[in-house]
């Protein structure tokens, strides 16, 4: 596990080679957090890559055991890349952490790197062609995990992770099933575990309501249980109501071992407002989305729908499922299934 053994610094600088063979400059200072988000970010004239720079910093966050709220790391870049340039997210992750102290500073360092798991800790690929030989690269047959800058074990088959699928209800043809990924890690600390729950690229009130769904839901659980690090993910960060939330709640629960996997997928729609009850609401939509579910399910997933709607489901749509091969069910309450 990563310690905090390296000396804490107020300033953190990792450089990174751009395409072009020019040099950016990641830079992360730290001041107290205040009520303000834990990670913001910056690029000269690029919010897109701003935003990613924030979800690469707080998704690589993940496999860390210890949390601490307390401190807002600011992370900046002194120009920004080309738009689908990736391979400066290693220094956003190495100047964050040599920040907050838990990698030491080394003059001049020179990283990149890029990855699609940055939860799991694993450092995928690196773009850069001709690197010089003291920059860090990330990859196979280079530095594959986080953990190996401090001499630790990679850390990947600690996390349990899980999805599940929810209907993404537009009223035309971008109809979909959408899907949310639950991610958890042990938390050594005593830190509240309502603090430890992060959803990168959701804005500030979504983020809210999915750590309040969530805190509602494991309180339902009823006994003391291990504490975890979690990151939620969604398929798509833009989209609008609740109804995503009994998906959630699911995906949490089989990450953390306490639901039934099934065969295929886990396909639900449903809300709450009261997840610490367990107790399962209606949504709008019943029409158009049972019509999704139903021509989207396959053979192996099971399909959980509000017990409110169980009355007013469209007729045939149960054994239209079972010729799939899918199950339906209809629920008021979560722990049970």
């Amino acid at each position: 596990m990563n310690a905090q053994t390296a000396k804490r610094i107020e300033t953190a600088q990792v450089g990174s080679l751009l395409a072009d063979g020019t040099r950016v400059t990641v830079t992360a200072t730290r001041r107290p957090r205040g009520g303000r988000a834990e990670v913001k970010c910056s690029a000269p004239g690029a919010p897109a890559v701003a935003a990613r720079m924030a979800q690469v910093a707080r998704l690589a966050r993940h496999t860390e055991p210890r949390h601490d709220s307390r401190e807002q790391v600011v992370i900046s870049m002194d120009r920004a890349p080309g738009p689908h340039e990736r391979d400066w997210e290693l220094a956003v992750v190495l100047a964050d952490r040599i920040v907050r102290g838990l990698l030491p500073q080394q003059e001049g360092m020179v990283a990149n790197g890029w990855s699609e798991a940055w939860e799991l800790g694993r450092i995928e690929g690196h773009d850069l062609r001709g690197a010089p030989s003291a920059a860090l690269l990330g990859g196979e047959g280079n530095l594959h995990h986080i953990g190996a800058f401090s001499g630790q074990p990679d850390v990947a088959a600690c996390v349990s992770r899980a999805r599940a699928w929810f209907p993404l209800h537009s009223g035309g043809i971008n109809d979909t099933l959408g899907w949310v990924e639950v991610s958890v890690y042990p938390l050594g600390d005593a830190a509240p575990e309502d603090d430890a729950i992060a959803a990168p690229g959701l804005d500030s009130a979504r983020q809210a309501a999915v750590r309040q769904a969530l805190a509602g839901a494991r309180h339902f659980d009823g006994q003391a249980s291990a504490k975890w690090r979690t990151t939620v993910r969604f398929s798509a960060d833009a989209f609008h109501g609740n109804s995503y939330e009994l998906a959630l709640v699911l995906a949490d629960r089989m990450a953390r071992g306490r639901e039934f996997l099934p065969r295929g997928r886990i396909i639900a729609t449903g809300c709450s407002s009261a997840w610490h009850a367990g107790q399962v609401e209606g949504v709008e939509g019943l029409a158009p989305k049972c019509a999704l579910i139903g021509r989207e399910a396959q053979a192996g997933d099971r399909v959980l729908l509000p017990r409110a709607w169980e009355g007013e489901l469209p007729a045939g749509l149960s054994d239209a499922l079972r010729r799939k091969g899918a199950s339906l069910a209809c629920i008021d309450r979560i722990g049970i299934i």
